[in-house]
């Protein structure tokens, strides 16, 4: 088995801890700003704890991202799921995403870590993910990564 390289993203927010970690752990938080620019996100499930699981239907909404989803043959509502493989209040999030939607590629496990650290004020988030099966589908990764926390530096910085 090969090890894939990990990519971390540093980021930086106004805000509480637990207002931050609500914002990735509650339904109503993580419908507020998850998935890439352009998408929705509906959660049907969320049991979190170490070996729960976050289940969540991801829609294409924006015009580009519609076409995009058209252009490679996937369809516009992708079913997601998450694996929790770490859970500790406020501060560390552990998990595995299923990668299932890729044409062509067989399915394969993709873990995320987020830290979450108080600092004078704000918080400050690492997150770091593994690589994927390519070039291409890595930068997509990062982009949607970062995408989505421009949604959540959007939603702290209009509350």
């Amino acid at each position: 088995m090969t090890t894939r390289r990990r990519l971390t993203i540093e980021r930086s927010y106004r805000a509480g801890l637990e207002e931050v970690w609500a914002l990735w752990t509650t339904k109503g938080g993580i419908e507020s700003w998850w998935g890439p620019e352009g998408f929705s996100v509906t959660v049907r499930d969320l049991d979190l704890r170490p070996g729960g699981a976050l289940a969540y239907l991801m829609t294409a909404t924006a015009p580009e991202q519609v076409a995009f989803m058209k252009q490679v043959g996937m369809p516009l509502s992708t079913e997601a799921k998450v694996s929790y493989t770490a859970v500790e209040p406020p501060r560390r999030l552990a998990y595995t995403t299923l990668t299932d939607f890729v044409p062509g590629v067989a399915p394969y496990d993709v873990e995320t870590v987020v830290e979450l650290e108080a600092a004078g004020g704000e918080v400050r988030m690492v997150l770091t993910f593994d690589a994927m099966h390519d070039d291409v589908w890595t930068e997509r990764a990062r982009a949607g990564h970062e995408g989505q926390l421009t949604k959540l530096e959007a939603l702290l910085a209009g509350r």
